[in-house]
């Protein structure tokens, strides 16, 4: 591609380097030019203007992002491209689901050339219908077809979209004296909602070990969460030792992640179990939804890898928060039974 000045005169088929005004309006920048755009320049007294002209080995900008988002999405129904407008395509979630890549794909693909670029949401992030999975942005008016094509066979079907497989959960809500009780499970089914899971039963009982367990061998949705009045502090706290005493088996407590340190995995029968902490009551986005998310789609989630999100584990404080983490914490306290 050329870039610099050329005479009106010579412009014809050529594109509007930057934005021109004029008596009757404005020329916008991209704009490819015709014998009447030229002749409103000439009469407006312009004699050069700056341009973009396309050798035979180029692609206009609009046609090379679209060629790299059809790439990246490797033809999934799941990512739709938008219209191709001043050299950038997103791709649009068609459904609700999490986000996967393949990191070194899209590293090389923007490794090719700098006129070339690929931006898109962290990995394993949950996505809602409609949701920008990515962009791609040409930076200049046009790049080179065989930087193009190296581009698209470094990304193709780099970015894929794993849908929920999962269509119903039970919520167990343990109670304490003085307790919240049910407070937080309209937040709890918006998240389930969020995945197109359905909450089938919402069982309450004390915050007693048999009571639990009891609860989870009556459990009928395909995801079982418990959300406990009282914090879970140990492994063999109540919730985790009502999960055992039922017949279930656990995965990890803790998590690397705030809100949601307190967190707790397990299964139960080929069912994953997630103990909720006190914070998931907020609707704010928090551990459990990276859990969630990946257990809905059917996306293995275990100990190793809990361990590996505490890099960008660190999330939006919660204004609910007893303890805050900037508060002094009296003598003797441990972390606040909300996490």
């Amino acid at each position: 591609m050329k870039f610099g000045p050329l005479p009106v005169v010579q412009a014809r088929g050529t594109i509007l380097a930057h934005s021109v005004r004029l008596p009757g309006g404005r020329l916008r920048k991209g704009l490819r030019l015709e014998d009447t755009h030229l002749q409103a320049l000439s009469a407006a007294g312009h004699d050069k203007i700056v341009v973009a002209r396309l050798e035979a080995a180029d692609l206009h900008e609009d046609a090379a992002a679209g060629e790299v988002a059809a790439a990246l999405a490797g033809g999934s129904t799941s990512l739709r491209s938008s219209e191709a407008f001043t050299g950038r395509v997103n791709l649009i979630a068609e459904h609700p689901g999490v986000v996967q890549l393949d990191a070194d794909a899209i590293h090389a693909a923007n490794a090719v050339d700098p006129a070339i670029t690929v931006a898109t949401v962290p990995p394993f992030h949950q996505i809602h219908p409609r949701g920008m999975v990515a962009t791609v942005k040409i930076i200049p008016y046009g790049v080179s077809k065989s930087s193009v094509e190296a581009a698209c066979e470094a990304a193709r079907g780099a970015i894929t979209l794993a849908r929920p497989i999962c269509r119903t959960a039970s919520l167990i809500v343990s109670e304490i004296a003085g307790g919240p009780g049910s407070k937080g499970v309209e937040a709890i089914e918006n998240r389930l909602a969020a995945l197109d899971i359905g909450l089938s039963e919402s069982l309450s009982c004390r915050h007693e070990e048999g009571a639990i367990a009891d609860r989870v061998r009556a459990a009928t949705g395909e995801i079982i969460l418990i959300l406990t009045g009282s914090a879970t502090s140990d492994a063999h706290d109540t919730a985790p030792a009502a999960l055992v005493r039922a017949g279930g088996r656990m995965e990890r407590f803790g998590m690397p992640v705030d809100p949601g340190n307190l967190l707790f995995l397990g299964e139960y029968r080929g069912k994953k179990v997630i103990g909720l902490p006190g914070s998931a009551r907020s609707p704010v986005l928090h551990g459990a939804d990276w859990i969630l998310s990946r257990v809905a789609c059917g996306i293995p989630v275990g100990d190793a890898e809990i361990a590996r999100m505490g890099v960008g584990g660190l999330l939006k404080e919660i204004p609910t928060r007893p303890q805050p983490r900037t508060a002094r914490k009296p003598t003797g306290e441990h972390a606040s039974d909300q996490d």
